[in-house]
């Protein structure tokens, strides 16, 4: 009886831990840019985990960018791209916070990434509709406070730094 008991209590915690770990978390990222590899500042979202209705693993990222980059892009908007960011890239960046999504955030998320990818024409304009912005969405998706103050909005460590002060419930700290 003691090893039919002590089975079914084993069962209940697997079940419970295997249930528990079910989730997906989005990452917020800034680059701080280089001019020896010919990338600006940037920022980006990391999904990762398991959605917890499917089970469906999640390993997934994405940056909204100009598609060319050229002097146009100051002065006018220009044709845009959503782009995933390389594993051996995201390693040299910085984590600024990470919130865990419920599967319908996840998939909210999911729908404004194809939004802002899927808009027609020139969308990408560097003081209105940047990387900042996009992730900001994001942000917003996962119940962050956003704002976007003028002079960090081609500053993304700035900016996210910003929003890390605007929710202190994430109990994360600004990066240096």
């Amino acid at each position: 009886m003691r090893r039919f008991a002590a089975l079914i209590l084993s069962l209940v915690a697997l079940a419970w831990s295997v249930g528990a770990a079910a989730e997906v978390r989005m990452s917020f990222h800034s680059f701080n840019g280089s001019v020896v590899f010919g990338r600006f500042p940037h920022t980006f979202i990391v999904l990762e985990g398991t959605l917890d209705k499917t089970g469906q693993p999640i390993d997934e990222n994405y940056g909204f960018t100009a598609k060319t980059i050229s002097t146009r892009l100051l002065n006018e908007p220009v044709e845009h791209a959503v782009l995933a960011e390389e594993d051996k890239y995201i390693r040299e960046t910085n984590r600024h916070f990470t919130v865990t999504l419920t599967d319908a955030q996840y998939w909210q998320v999911r729908a404004e990434v194809a939004k802002w990818r899927d808009a027609p024409g020139k969308y990408y304009d560097l003081d209105r509709r940047n990387c900042i912005h996009f992730v900001g969405a994001m942000a917003q998706i996962a119940g962050l406070r956003v704002d976007y103050p003028e002079d960090m909005l081609r500053r993304p460590k700035k900016w996210l730094n910003h929003i890390t002060r605007l929710n202190p419930q994430l109990g994360a700290e600004p990066i240096d």
